[in-house]
């Protein structure tokens, strides 16, 4: 695991931020090749905070909207509803970030979560 930045906080909720992170690790774990890596990082760039998963799942097609609600991208998995990164790009969105997708061809990808970074000041304090 990385060293985070100690300074760096989020003015969010936390239930709702943990479900967008714990959504993309499980997709990243889910699709992952047998004996990837899946890598979880953050840090401090200008006035956000980055929030990384990255995975080996071979990559995406180009064409593919991962975003969309019940997106075809799980090929013969059906294990799932296709509701969770729409979910989770929500959560995200509702406290001024987004979250973006960079294709990494026939390794992974990475999803970041990109938001406001907080004031410093308010640290430990959350508001619903």
């Amino acid at each position: 695991m990385e060293p985070i930045d100690p300074e760096m906080t989020i003015d969010a909720n936390p239930q709702l931020l943990a479900s967008a992170v714990t959504n993309l690790l499980q997709n990243a774990f889910k699709f992952s090749r047998p004996g990837g890596r899946v890598v979880l990082r953050a840090r401090s760039e200008g006035g956000r905070v980055i929030v990384e998963v990255e995975d080996e799942c071979g990559g995406t097609s180009e064409s593919n909207d991962s975003f969309r609600a019940f997106a075809d991208r799980r090929g013969m998995d059906r294990s799932g509803l296709g509701l969770g990164l729409s979910i989770a790009r929500q959560a995200v969105q509702a406290h001024g970030g987004d979250i973006q997708v960079s294709n990494l061809p026939g390794k992974g990808c990475i999803f970041a979560i990109d938001l406001p970074r907080g004031d410093p000041c308010r640290q430990g304090r959350v508001d619903a």
